[in-house]
């Protein structure tokens, strides 16, 4: 009977769904309903709750919850595991000995408050917060897909957010420059450069693919990037029908569509600094050459690649109807750039440019496309144009002016395109005709702009859009707390969490924005906050009752991110690169892993310092990212990520224990401080501890290496054969066998749960 109950219910559930798919119009209109959500709400600014004794509004509002609660907030941590904690959570990199010394000796009431000034003013703190903000773009230096091809200029996006994120750039403008930078009056190379945030989508340019098709998955892709940073909604929900959940309909989400559909990619050409003048000679130099090449036979030339687009064109409107001409247009819109990655702007859009509209260097770069590929039109008149020859001189040109630097950015698009809604999100079909527009529970947003984009962009962080301020100080808190006061910062909306302290995160949005969008402001708040100082020691009375630590009771201990896991090891080690910016490089990993990617890219091992640069800078293959990171939960390149996962499993452990890369740190760190003036084992042991975990090690502690370490030399002794095989690195003049006894004990060290955990 229970059996036939449940599957009666089952037929009904499946019954009322079917019966709603086939009911649900295909476009919806937008609806207008007074929404009482909270995240939909205006923020206002809550008086912090007055309490005796608590400047920090944090704590106000943190502590009177717990007041509520009968519970007592935690102790304090100690000033050891406080710089710790404070170093790895802004600058995610460990603090050395001597700057934990003089912490611990600075007695002045302001000591704490002036480490934090100094740490926000690093210029390594840009490089640990790009992490965060490259998740939710995921970024990598490949297009995904099957073939995976190459995006060699990807890291001039990189490389600006780090500059931005170190000079402290409002957050209201790094917003516009990076949705509509290419559209601010006058833009500069940098506000163009910063367009890249909307370049990190998938592309595929494999034979076959249809270029419309996967151009709308990017600005599919780019939309959900939008709705997840900016919004925390999940919009993407209401691409095929209105949102089961949210207050968003699907004519709603084509209107935000829109805003993004009439932006083309394009790459151009961006010198690096110091270089612009050099670029702008040489430039006018090779237009010059140029032209006396074209001379003879422009008008001929021109006449020529006049009658090849014409072809084009037919057969992009005419699909289907020549094979051969689908082809060529197909493979105009896949391997445009020459196979360096994307060109200046696709050449399927300059095609369907009138020739008079196009800018002299759109005019040049699509000859530069066609000249090889001209004998398809008429192979007598290829000859007798000599357009082999004019390619090939073409060609000696450009070899001797050097290359310029590029950047993927985004602009106007050259075409302007209408936006219509997809029926059941197929692109294909056609429904009602739809102008860019916002959502009907939020505020409108304002025209006025060149570009929709430009409004977009300004409405995002105007001071009526109350999702911006609260989903950006959510993330905020949760690098600093391992959870948000929403847990669900991707989703603000009717599925998502409720803020466990909601006057607390519209205090921290309202100071957000009056601080003029000042993200290190907000920062320096946080870390100087009472309720982050604390202790984070477990306390077993409160496990159950709140076991997820909301009332923020106490600190967290956090196993750091997987780009951090290797930046500390290589810092302890003494073997990381200070250089900062730069394309992205490619560390040691394992030969299986490199065997198992797509693609055509190979796996070459960065040399000399570049072997070692911090993991921000690590080469991104988008089917299959850098081994280390991806054990450690570092997430896919695939989809935005607003929260990373954090597992423990034997995996990570074997890493650490095993992969060779690790264990040349141990060695590094093995040599580091064997070269130290320390004069016995017990004193060395002592600084690779305090090299590797920030405090001084318990005497307990100091036996229990000194033990393994004499143990190893035994071992080593008798087996000198299996020294030479550990020891990789150049020794100098230190007995190789000390130096595969103490690599091991230092693997041990970089092997400590207390290693990779901020505490």
């Amino acid at each position: 009977m229970t059996c036939q109950r449940h599957t009666c219910r089952f037929a009904q559930c499946v019954t009322a769904f079917l019966v709603l798919m086939l009911l649900a119009p295909g476009t919806s209109q937008a609806r207008k309903p007074e929404s009482g959500h909270w995240s939909y709400q205006p923020i206002s600014r809550p008086a912090p709750p007055p309490i005796d004794n608590i400047h920090n509004g944090i704590d106000a509002f943190v502590r009177e919850r717990l007041r509520q609660e009968k519970i007592r907030p935690s102790p304090g941590a100690d000033r050891a595991t406080q710089i710790r904690r404070v170093t790895l959570d802004l600058v995610g990199l460990p603090p050395t000995p001597e700057e934990v010394d003089a912490f611990l000796a600075d007695d002045r009431p302001d000591a704490y408050g002036r480490l934090v000034d100094r740490l926000l003013a690093s210029p390594r703190y840009g490089e640990r917060w790009a992490r965060p903000w490259l998740d939710l773009c995921h970024y990598a230096d490949t297009d995904g897909y099957l073939t995976d091809q190459l995006r060699p200029v990807a890291w001039r996006y990189r490389h600006w957010l780090i500059g931005a994120l170190n000079a402290n750039m409002p957050f209201d403008q790094f917003t516009v420059e990076q949705l509509a930078g290419d559209l601010l009056p006058e833009s500069t190379q940098d506000q163009r450069i910063a367009t890249g945030f909307l370049r990190q989508t998938l592309s595929n340019r494999e034979g076959g693919a249809d270029i419309e098709e996967f151009r709308v998955f990017q600005v599919l892709d780019r939309l959900s990037m939008v709705g997840t940073t900016w919004m925390g909604l999940t919009v993407g929900c209401a691409r095929c029908h209105d949102h089961k959940y949210d207050l968003v309909s699907q004519q709603e989400f084509y209107q935000l569509y829109a805003y993004f559909n009439n932006a083309d990619e394009a790459n151009f050409d961006a010198p690096l600094p110091g270089k612009m003048a050099a670029y702008l000679a040489n430039r006018v130099e090779y237009e010059r050459q140029r032209n006396q090449l074209l001379a003879p036979n422009g008008e001929a030339v021109e006449q020529f690649q006049r009658r090849w687009e014409a072809k084009m064109l037919h057969a992009w409107k005419h699909p289907s109807e020549d094979h051969v001409w689908d082809r060529q247009w197909e493979l105009l819109g896949l391997v445009w750039g020459g196979g360096l990655g994307e060109g200046q702007l696709e050449g399927t859009e300059i095609c369907k440019l009138p020739w008079e509209k196009r800018s002299e260097r759109q005019k040049a770069d699509l000859m530069d496309y066609f000249l090889p590929r001209a004998t398809i039109v008429d192979p007598e008149k290829y000859k007798q144009l000599e357009l082999g020859s004019l390619k090939s001189k073409l060609d000696e040109l450009k070899k001797q002016f050097s290359a310029v630097s590029r950047a993927p950015a985004m602009q106007a698009a050259v075409n302007h395109r209408q936006t219509f809604i997809h029926e059941r999100g197929e692109f294909r079909d056609r429904g009602e005709n739809v102008e860019p527009a916002g959502l009907a529970c939020l505020p409108p947003v304002l025209g006025g702009d060149q570009d929709a984009r430009l409004s977009l962009a300004r409405w995002l962080i105007s001071g009526n859009n109350p999702l911006t301020a609260r989903v950006v100080v959510n993330r905020l808190w949760q690098e600093f707390f391992g959870t948000g006061l929403v847990d669900t910062p991707e989703d603000f909306g009717v599925r998502g969490s409720l803020p466990s302290h909601p006057r607390l995160l519209d205090w921290l949005a309202a100071e957000f924005i009056d601080s003029g969008w000042d993200v290190k402001h907000l920062q320096r708040l946080v870390v100087n906050s009472a309720t982050y100082r604390q202790s984070s020691r477990p306390r077993p009375e409160l496990v159950e009752r709140d076991p997820y630590n909301r009332l923020l009771y106490c600190q967290r201990s956090l196993r750091i991110p997987g780009e951090a896991v290797r930046d500390v090891a290589l810092a302890a080690s003494g073997l990381l690169s200070n250089r900062m910016g730069g394309a992205s490089v490619r560390p040691p990993q394992p030969q299986s892993v490199i065997e198992e990617a797509f693609g055509s890219n190979p796996w070459d091992v960065s040399s000399g310092e570049d072997r070692y640069r911090r993991a921000v800078y690590t080469f991104i293959l988008r089917t299959t990212p850098y081994s280390l990171t991806a054990t450690f939960d570092a997430p896919s390149p695939q989809e935005p990520c607003a929260r990373r996962d954090r597992s423990n499993t034997p995996l990570q452990a074997l890493t650490l224990l095993n992969d060779p890369a690790f264990f040349e740190m141990a060695q590094a760190l093995a040599q580091r401080v064997l070269a130290g003036s320390a004069a016995s084992d017990r004193e060395r042991l002592v600084r690779a501890f305090r090299l590797c975990l920030g405090r001084q090690p318990l005497a307990e502690e100091v036996d229990q290496l000194e033990k393994y370490l004499q143990a190893q030399r035994r071992h080593l002794l008798a087996h000198p054969e299996q020294a030479q095989a550990m020891v990789t690195l150049d020794s100098g003049t230190i007995p190789v066998i000390e130096v595969a006894a103490w690599s091991s004990t230092c693997s041990i060290l970089l092997n400590l749960h207390e290693f990779i955990t901020r505490d």
